[in-house]
């Protein structure tokens, strides 16, 4: 194996090209030899399983630096742990382990979980895979520097994956923080003061129809292109030189994806899967997109095959509403989180691209 390479992007201070060896010739590949049922809820240990789910064990079979994949199940060919310490693992799990002296495992980490699953579609010879045979991976190609530019590129992708991971946490987190809030002010347990300090109105229960219309989407093709979004039950799917509607409009959808609100302000055309709300009463479209939020569509759902709502079932579905200024308040509260929400997934999809970037150009 003596194919040389080099990557396009490279840390100072090194040079020379990199050396193709396989997978095999630098780690131990085993199979583990526990089953699912031994798994403890509140074991001692990492026990990995056929799928990206990490179960626990009481008892651990090896005790070091391994990379795990799964030989079949769940996800199989794009489920990848790394650990350093005691672990079991499914007799069905791959573990490449021991690694030789000129090979970073983390840098196999990398690269493994970067490559693997094209590599085992490419052998599966279509579009899905079933299983992972052991020489899918004892056979794999893998081109390697020096083992300090290995350690190099290892510690910096893992630094990325870090701060992936603290952004997913924090979205994942905020998230839940959302949909607390939102249980506490739909049933009464958190209510917001006026200027004053003092309680606002009890809320009062009204029909959706009472406080709003439904419109209709219509079919765009007869438009030319334009700069009016044209929106369906997927969200924006194009341009168009004329408007439906304008203003605030809490979009939800009339057939398939039927629990998926979306709020919107401005000129707008929606095709005829997706209804489009308009002539508030007595309401605020950002306070009614919180309440469309809350309601679980499904449960209205009107079709046994592709899901599907009317304009007549919207209408009589019943909720409480408070005064316009609580509303208000409670709208902007929420509103303010999913800004947060926001931030957090543009940065977690800018840092995903950014590492995804890296990894075109630092390996070879």
């Amino acid at each position: 194996m003596n194919k040389l390479k080099v990557p396009q992007l490279r840390f100072p201070g090194f040079d020379g090209e990199w050396e193709l060896n396989l997978l095999g010739n630098t780690c131990i590949v085993k199979t583990g030899g526990s089953d699912t049922q031994d798994r403890t809820e509140d074991g001692l240990y990492p026990f990995y399983v056929r799928s990206n789910t990490v179960e626990r064990i009481n008892t651990f079979s090896y005790d070091g630096e391994a990379i795990l994949t799964s030989g079949d199940g769940v996800g199989v060919g794009k489920n990848f742990h790394y650990i350093n310490g005691k672990f079991d693992y499914h007799q069905r799990v791959y573990a490449l382990r021991e690694f030789k002296k000129d090979y970073s495992g983390k840098f196999i980490y990398q690269v493994f979980k970067e490559q693997f699953y094209k590599r085992v579609i490419k052998l599966s010879a279509k579009n899905s895979v079933d299983s992972v045979r052991m020489s899918m991976i004892t056979e794999m190609e893998i081109s390697f520097p020096t083992l300090p530019e290995q350690q190099k590129i290892a510690s910096f992708l893992s630094a990325v994956d870090e701060k992936i991971q603290q952004l997913s946490r924090k979205k994942e987190l905020l998230e839940q923080y959302k949909k607390g809030a939102m249980q506490q002010l739909f049933s009464g347990k958190l209510r917001f003061k006026d200027e004053n300090g003092k309680d606002y109105p009890d809320w009062e229960e009204k029909k959706l129809g009472e406080v709003l219309k439904i419109g209709s989407g219509k079919d765009y093709k007869h438009l030319d292109e334009g700069n009016i979004p044209v929106f369906g039950t997927g969200g924006y799917m194009l341009s168009v030189n004329k408007f439906l509607h304008s203003g605030e409009t809490v979009f939800i959808g009339r057939k398939g994806t039927i629990d998926k609100p979306f709020y919107f302000k401005g000129d707008f055309w929606t095709v005829d899967t997706l209804f489009y709300t308009h002539s508030f009463k007595n309401t605020i479209p950002k306070f009614i997109y919180c309440v469309f939020q809350q309601i679980n569509w499904k449960l209205h759902n009107e079709a046994s095959g592709v899901p599907s709502l009317s304009k007549s079932t919207i209408e009589k579905l019943r909720f409480d509403f408070p005064c316009i200024p609580e509303q208000q308040k409670i709208a902007n509260f929420l509103s303010s989180i999913d800004a947060k929400i926001e931030n957090t997934h543009s940065e977690l999809e800018k840092t995903q691209g950014f590492k995804k970037g890296l990894l075109q150009k630092m390996f070879v």
